[in-house]
């Protein structure tokens, strides 16, 4: 039994699933009873899984179930960015975006991006040469939403943080557009109990009404022929299917099946040529999720750059040798806010225009600041794989040294080269130190660090 839910499940919602799934309700209730799956999400480009008993995610191809819930707190390489913690039925989103057939780089739109999930899962499937805005509506969750990002340590992103009606002023705009809408959240009841006490009819059919507000205020944005991928994490079919139906009334789209293997158990959902598709419980070895894909087909007026765009400041010739730090491609340095900051040279165009109608929240990749005399190397670019190895010392930390570095406590590491020096845990680098010979000062960021009480640190699932 499921330890973690001290709340029933709701009366109300009980009727309504054996109404919508009959002789299945029984199994569909029960599994929700279950202790849930644990999963992560392993990142490419920073760690190579060693060789592990673990079973993969089918629909995923970096996605491991693990045998038991570690305290992830207590393992560095999550604060490196080595891996997500993501439910695995949400993971499917790999296999909708390989459904999109594109050769020419592509602006792409996470609307409703916090905590993370969706948008460091996208910027592992985009090719190199596309870009990733990334959004989230309230402030607190947009610093959520940045620091998993940064974690992930990907270049080709604007981060903002407006509300979904802000892109209207910006019509015809993106190629691409993920919304994982705001939902009554039936689908983590299995491992959430505060879901379960929140949930209501009427919250449900408020969460329906603000759905298709998202979705009527962000379509305009959408360029004709572009993709939009709608999900949910909720069964309710006035969330799921019937948004659908009420967003063909408003406009027109052609809906794209994916692909699916039987052993998935996923559930094809058809309903008058718009295709979907659902992971229920007691079928897949995840939670409640619903996803489908539409290309947009309505006529939408492209959108027109401005004649004039403001010219971004160059770097100053104080901070010109950190672009040595970065292995080489085709990208723009600009100087904002002290910062040296890397950015695609395809996209600066765009990127001024978003700079001009949205309220952007972080860009690109900060890669040093300038402070008096003194060059401070950003602890994004500590984290970004375009960091060259050999700009920096490496420092590899013992488990307990890590952990005392990510509570932002001093280091002393054997070297005694004096300056800035790259922290790493396995290989994987953590953040910089500045080695002063006779002590070491810690630049990891405040707002990031443990305040866990670490005390004896468990198994490493990654060890197992």
């Amino acid at each position: 039994m499921n330890k973690q839910n001290t709340y029933p499940l709701p009366e109300e919602f009980v009727s309504r699933i054996h109404n919508q799934f009959g002789n299945q309700a029984d199994l569909f209730l029960n599994s929700l009873e279950q202790e849930p799956a644990t999963s992560v999400r392993v990142n490419p480009l920073k760690f190579e899984m060693p060789g592990t008993s673990l079973k993969t995610v089918q629909w995923c191809s970096t996605g491991f179930f693990l045998n038991e819930r570690p305290v992830f707190t207590l393992d560095p390489l999550i604060h490196a960015g080595a891996y997500y913690v993501q439910e695995s039925s949400s993971m499917f989103l790999e296999q909708v975006f390989r459904a999109i057939e594109s050769h020419e780089p592509r602006l792409i739109l996470d609307l409703c991006g916090a905590p993370g999930g969706k948008s460091t899962h996208l910027l592992s499937l985009m090719n190199d040469d596309d870009l990733l805005v990334t959004n989230e509506v309230i402030q607190s969750r947009a610093k959520i939403l940045q620091e998993n990002i940064r974690k992930w340590g990907a270049h080709n992103l604007v981060i903002c943080n407006n509300d979904p009606k802000d892109f209207q002023r910006i019509k015809g705009f993106f190629d691409m557009m993920v919304v994982d809408a705001p939902c009554s959240g039936e689908g983590l009841f299995k491992r959430d109990a505060a879901a379960r006490n929140e949930w209501s009819p009427d919250n449900a059919q408020l969460c329906s009404v603000r759905q298709r507000r998202i979705l009527a205020d962000v379509w305009p944005a959408l360029k004709t022929g572009g993709y939009l991928i709608y999900s949910t994490c909720t069964f309710n079919s006035e969330e799921n299917e019937e948004n659908l139906k009420w967003l063909r009334t408003q406009t027109g789209f052609e809906s794209i099946r994916i692909r699916l293997r039987e052993e998935w158990n996923i559930d094809e959902i058809e309903n008058n040529g718009i295709f979907a598709y659902r992971f229920l419980p007691h079928r897949v070895n995840g939670e409640g999720f619903f996803i489908t894909l539409l290309r947009k087909t309505e006529n939408e007026t492209a959108f027109r750059f401005p004649g004039k765009l403001k010219n971004a400041d160059k770097i100053p010739a104080s901070l010109s040798h950190v672009k040595n730090w970065i292995t080489p491609g085709s990208f723009d340095f600009q100087f904002f806010l002290d910062m040296a900051i890397l950015f695609p040279e395809r996209w600066k165009n765009e990127l001024n225009v978003i700079q001009e109608f949205l309220k952007v929240v972080d860009f690109g990749l900060p890669l040093a600041e300038s402070k008096g005399k003194n060059i401070v190397p950003s602890h994004y670019v500590a984290l970004s794989p375009l960091l060259k190895k050999n700009a920096f010392e490496l420092i590899d930390l013992n488990l307990s040294e890590a952990l005392k570095f990510l509570r932002k406590e001093e280091v002393k590491p054997a070297s005694a080269n004096q300056g800035w020096q790259l922290v790493c845990f396995k290989d994987i680098p953590l953040g910089f130190i500045k080695n002063l010979g006779n002590r070491t000062n810690n630049y990891f960021p405040k707002e990031w660090r443990i305040r866990m009480q670490t005390g004896q640190a468990g198994k490493l699932w990654y060890n197992e």
